[in-house]
Formats: structure tokens, sequence, C-alpha cells
């Protein structure tokens, strides 16, 4: 009998796979992930997973509530082909499972160093609970750990070697850390923040060689300096997983391309999560791929009932978060260089930047500061983005004035809104 089936079974898979339940679906629901774990949540695995062999995964949904709504999970398996004439997908083991609607969720994987077309050989990466495990048994104390990436990755897994006692040197190419998406200001204060804690953090450097193997690894620079370490790591970016989608003549552009049903051009095909590249409403409807934990929760839910004929377009601001050390950062919209920014300080030493477009919408808000003290604030903030809203610069600027106050000023209810 044709049901939902969903390859993939990262945390937007599975929460789609458990949405469709509770949605009333009662027919066959196959859930196909390329892991031997269960689904489980990924952010954690450069924090605390990582920092700790006595910290569990977040698992998403485990093997009884799996059961009791009747999700068959298929394990350490991969779908091969998609045949789109006879609706059915075919796995690794030669399986093969009819659908009444396809969810794609394959999500991405990491970009991998190669020399002469081919991946250098000794590097360690970051993406699955397995990489975890591996990486951890490595981050002894006095270990000495070379980090090649200065963005969110590559910082978290650099602040939790540390917390374990490892040296660290971290290496970015570009003049400062958090050159995609996060204001310069805010990336200062992390900088200066990783170098206080003993971390070599090296940027604006060109790589000349890499080599590397399991008893350790070396990074030579274009000024001849060698550096030396037990091991290395690469946090270079990802790469959307589409092969899939495109050997079944599906569109790929930087991601699985959908509409704003998170529908591909089949109708029967959905994509959701780290591989779809989707219209942003928050953007104007500019085709945008997310690398984002809160994307891939909210898609999984809108895209489950969409597959049942909800018909309701995918709406989000994007919203990222990053915790190194005692400091919390977090990003609601798209920052870009040419937005006007108002600076608020706040009395604990944090600061949010709200960036304003040309026309004064507030378009995006960034902020960092200890503990989660600037949760409240860029969720008011994200919620005035999602408004739409132009809020006085003035205001903005001025900490007396909370910003709920500037979001009842838009004629939105703070109803919803439930205290960080």
């Amino acid at each position: 009998m044709a049901g939902m089936v969903i390859v993939g079974a990262g945390e937007c898979g599975a929460r789609a796979a458990l949405a469709l339940r509770a949605k009333g679906y009662k027919g066959p629901i196959h859930l196909v992930g390329e892991e031997a774990d269960l689904p489980y949540e990924r952010p954690p695995l450069s924090k605390g997973v990582l920092a700790s062999e006595e910290a569990p995964p977040r698992w998403v949904a485990d093997e009884a509530s799996l059961a009791d709504r009747s999700i068959t999970l298929h394990r350490a398996n991969r779908a091969v082909a998609i045949d789109r004439d006879a609706r059915a997908v075919r796995l690794a083991d030669g399986t093969g499972l009819a659908y009444e609607r396809l969810l794609l969720a394959t999500g991405a994987r990491p970009r991998r160093l190669q020399k002469g077309g081919t991946d250098i050989a000794g590097i360690r990466y970051l993406r699955h609970m397995a990489d975890c495990r591996v990486l951890r048994a490595r981050l002894g104390s006095g270990t000495k750990l070379l980090v090649l990436g200065g963005g969110f990755l590559g910082l978290e897994i650099a602040a939790t070697a540390r917390q374990r006692g490892c040296a660290v040197t971290l290496i970015e190419a570009q003049p400062r850390v958090l050159m995609r998406g996060v204001p310069e200001a805010i990336a200062d204060v992390v900088a200066a923040r990783h170098l206080a804690a003993g971390v070599d953090l090296r940027c604006g450097v060109q790589i000349a060689g890499i080599s590397a193997d399991e008893n350790g690894a070396e990074v030579a620079l274009a000024d001849g300096t060698v550096l030396a370490g037990d091991t290395l790591v690469a946090c270079v970016g990802a790469a959307p997983n589409t092969e899939l989608a495109a050997a079944a003549g599906l569109g790929v552009d930087n991601g699985i391309v959908v509409d704003a049903l998170l529908r591909t051009g089949d109708p029967a095909i959905f994509a959701a999560g780290d591989c779809c590249a989707f219209p942003l409403s928050s953007r104007d409807g500019r085709i945008t791929r997310l690398e984002s934990w809160r994307c891939s929760v909210e898609q999984a839910e809108a895209v489950a009932g969409n597959m049942l004929g909800e018909e309701r377009p995918f709406e989000t601001v994007p919203w990222f978060w990053s915790d190194q050390y005692e400091l919390s950062l977090q990003v609601a919209g798209l920052p870009e260089p040419d937005q006007r920014v108002i600076e608020r300080a706040l009395d604990n030493g944090g600061f949010i930047h709200f960036h304003l477009d040309p026309a004064g919408r507030l378009v995006a808000a960034s902020g960092i500061g200890p503990d989660g003290s600037i949760a409240r604030d860029i969720r008011l903030a994200e919620m005035l983005i999602a408004r739409r809203a132009s809020p006085d610069p003035a205001l903005l600027a001025r900490p007396d004035v909370k910003l709920k106050a500037l979001l009842a000023a838009q004629g939105q209810s703070t109803a919803i809104f439930a205290p960080a």
C-alpha cells in the first residue's frame, strides 16, 4: 500500500513523520535514514554532547514513540533512486517503497578539503553523531587541536575543546571570524572572548598545504609558518544533498527548489530542511536555503500539513543562535552590509543591533550577551520583522523603550509571546 515516504531521518524528517500522525494521517509512514542512530538534534553535537561522554544526544524520537505511531524507521539504509512514474523509492538494501507523497529531507554534508580532486585523508568533520563520538574521544586534556574555519561550528568546537582542556588553534582565511551573516561588532566580541580563553586565532591567513593522519596533523601557511596538532577538524561549510533529487529530474539550484508550499516541480514530491531552496517570505520571496535548526523544525510541521493538502504557504523569519562560553549570540532575519544599523546597549555589557532597509523597515536584528539575556528582545524583534514594521530608529536605540510596546504600536497582539 502506498503511503508517506520520508527520505532523511534527521530532525526535519523525523518531526515531519510525527506531525503527519498528529494531523490524523492513517496510512503507512516510512522514514529512511543513512545513520544507525535514532533521529536526534544536531546543535548539541558541537556543544554539550561534544563536551561530555555523559551528555546523551537529544533524541527527536525513540523506538517506542515511533512504534506507537506505526512509523517504520529504515535505519542504516539510504534511498538510491526515485521512480516518479511508478511513485516508488528504491533503497540500498533493495527494498522498494511506494509513495502517495514523498518528502526529501536529505539535509546537507560537510564540504571536504581536497587535493587533486581527492579528499585529504585524516581530517575530521562534525555533522553526525558518529563524527561527534570520534572527535570527542580525541579531545583529551592537553590535546593540540587545529580548527579550520571561523564560522559558528568551528568556533563552537573551539570553545568546547578549550573547556575540555585542549590547546586550540583556529585558522580562518577571511579577515575575521563569522564573516557570513554576523555583523563585525558581534564577531569582535566573540573573537575577544576566544582570545581570553586562550584560543590562538589566526585570521586572514592563507593555507599552503595540509597533511593529516591518525597520529597528527600539520597546516602549512603561505607565510611559511607550520602549525602542528594532534587532531585537525575542518568546518568550511556544508553542501545540500541534492543528488537523489537531481537524478530524478527535479529542479536543483543550491538546494532542491520548492515553491511556497515546499513542493517541488512534481506535485507528489516535497522537500524541507537544510536541503531545500524555498521562497523566503520575510525576504520578499527570494529563493533562499537556510541551514537552521528552527527552520527545519518549522518546515517539518508545515510540510506535513501540505503533504495532506492544507496548502498553507510556509512563512518564517530566519533565526540562528550560537552559545560559546557564557555568551549567547542570536540573529533574526538576514543582516546585510548595506543596511542601516541602530545599536541598543544593554546593562550587562551586551548589545543588540537593529538592521533597517533603505525604506526604514526592520529586516534583521542581531545581538550578543551573557547567558541568553538577549533572547526576549531578539524574539520580539523577530515579531516586528514578521510584521514588516518600521519602528522609530530613536526608540529602537533606547534601552528604556520596551520592544513589546513597539510591537503593540504596530497593532500586533503580544499575547502569543511567551517570555524567555
